[in-house]
């Protein structure tokens, strides 16, 4: 069995211990982790666009923070995940196009952020910790059996949230 997964741009994974889930360069995108700490499972969405009705003839659901976060949800409740257990860590979202920072049409990744905090609070799900915005891409590793998020950027030293 591979011990960390992999999560591709625009997709989501389910995962439990001894596994860990991972998703690499999160620039405008965000990374959203749903974690049932009591059923030690969680899913790791790697979403690029806010909403699926802006766009017209996209097969991809995965995209989308909307309806990737839908089918994530759905299918933890399937893998038994606790509706009321459900928490959410999130990162990402910065704002990859700031030489024009008076243009917010840019600033995906904080249409991106408005969209999530939106989406979670239909199902209740409350973000317990969140590194997002700023101007630079970030790496995130999730381990189901502690409930740390490992955020790493180039130039930075890696953080836990």
């Amino acid at each position: 069995m591979k011990d960390v997964i992999r999560v591709g741009m625009a997709d989501y994974k389910i995962c439990r211990p001894p596994q860990k889930i991972l998703t690499l360069g999160l620039g405008s995108c965000l990374g959203v982790v749903l974690y049932d700490a009591a059923a030690k499972l969680c899913g790791l969405a790697h979403v690029m666009l806010p909403d699926s009705r802006s766009i017209s003839n996209n097969a991809n659901r995965m995209k989308f923070v909307d309806t990737c976060l839908t089918d994530m949800y759905h299918e933890l409740l399937v893998e038994t995940a606790d509706p009321k257990n459900l928490v959410a860590k999130v990162a990402g979202g910065a704002k990859m196009f700031s030489q024009d920072s008076t243009n917010e049409f840019l600033n995906i990744g904080a249409q991106n952020y408005v969209a999530v905090v939106r989406q979670l609070a239909k199902f209740r799900i409350p973000i317990i910790a969140e590194d997002v915005g700023d101007t630079f891409s970030r790496t995130i590793k999730f381990d189901p059996e502690t409930g740390m998020l490992l955020v790493k950027a180039v130039g930075i030293d890696q953080y836990v949230i």
